[in-house]
C-alpha cells in the first residue's frame, strides 16, 4: 500500500498545478512561508466570475430599488385586497417585512455566489456544481414570490445564466477536471 503511494508521488513530480489538475489531483503542498502561485483561469471562467459579482449587485440593487419604492406596492396590493379584515396598516407591516427579508435573502445569496465564483475561478469543480444548483434555488424561491419582482431582478437571473453558461463551454472543461479515483 506504502509502495503505491510513494509510486503516485513519483509519478506526479515535476509537474505543474494545471498538469497535476487535470490529472484530478490538486496542486503541490507549499513549503511554509511560501506564496501559492496565481491560478490563471482561461478567459470564460474570468469573465463568468465579474458576471457572477454583476449579477450580485444588480440582484441587490434589485431589492434595494423594490424597498424604496415599496407604497407604491402597498398601493398594488391594497387595492387587489378584497378581504375587509387586512387594513392597510397591517399590508404596509407585512410588505415591509418581506422586502427587508427579501434584501437580506439577496445580499446572503449574493455572497454564496462570490465565494463560490471564486473558488470556481481557482478551477474548483466542486464550486462550478454548487452555482449550477444555487441560482436555480433562488429563481424557485423569487417565483414563489412572483408579484414581487422587478426588471432588475430579471436582469441578474440573465447574468447568472449567462456567467452558468460560460463555466460550461467545451473550452473550459481541462480547467474543471474530474476528481481522482485514486486517494
Amino acid at each position: 500500500m506504502a509502495d503505491e503511494y510513494d509510486k503516485d508521488t513519483e509519478d506526479l513530480a515535476g509537474l505543474t498545478d494545471d498538469e497535476r489538475r487535470k490529472l484530478g489531483r490538486s496542486p503541490d503542498p507549499l513549503p511554509p512561508g511560501e506564496r501559492a502561485p496565481k491560478a490563471t483561469p482561461p478567459r470564460p471562467v474570468a469573465v463568468s466570475f465579474w458576471l457572477w459579482l454583476a449579477g450580485g449587485a444588480v440582484l441587490v440593487l434589485s431589492y434595494v430599488q423594490l424597498l424604496t419604492s415599496k407604497s407604491a406596492l402597498v398601493n398594488q396590493i391594497v387595492t387587489a385586497s378584497a378581504d375587509p379584515k387586512v387594513t392597510p396598516e397591517s399590508i404596509t407591516a407585512g410588505v415591509t417585512a418581506l422586502l427587508w427579508y427579501l434584501l437580506g435573502g439577496a445580499i446572503v445569496f449574493v455572497l454564496l455566489f462570490l465565494l463560490f465564483a471564486y473558488k470556481a475561478r481557482e478551477g474548483t469543480r466542486s464550486a462550478r456544481t454548487v452555482l449550477t444548483v444555487l441560482p436555480i434555488v433562488m429563481v424557485l424561491m423569487i417565483m414563489t414570490l412572483a408579484p414581487i419582482i422587478n426588471y432588475l431582478t430579471l436582469v441578474a437571473v440573465l447574468l447568472f445564466v449567462i456567467a452558468l453558461i460560460l463555466m460550461y463551454v467545451p473550452s473550459v472543461a481541462g480547467y474543471f477536471p474530474k476528481a481522482g479515483r485514486k486517494p
